[in-house]
């Protein structure tokens, strides 16, 4: 059985206390989070782990729950470095 495609996006703002979850989807509006990212600019990281908890537990708007923050944090740092300023990041599966 194929497993159905989850992608999430967060931003990150220095005024922010934490990083903002901004979207998640599954299937086809997973495919298309992916596409409108790919077509910005925007780094696309796979990490299924994250993806599945941000769908699962946050809400579009909230930050990103505390218990997340490390694998959150290693992934924004990855992708300021490969883009140098970009603070948004779409994780996928």
């Amino acid at each position: 059985m194929k497993k159905r495609k989850i992608a999430s996006a967060i931003g990150y703002s220095p005024d922010d206390p934490a990083p903002v979850f901004l979207i998640s989807g599954k299937g086809s509006r997973a495919e298309r989070i992916i596409a409108i990212a790919q077509e910005s600019g925007i780094e696309v990281v796979q990490d299924a782990a994250l993806a599945a908890l941000l769908d699962e537990y946050a809400k579009p708007g909230d930050f990103i729950p505390p218990w997340c923050w490390e694998a959150t944090a290693k992934i924004l740092a990855f992708v300021m470095k490969t883009e140098n300023t970009s603070k948004t990041g779409v994780f996928s599966t």
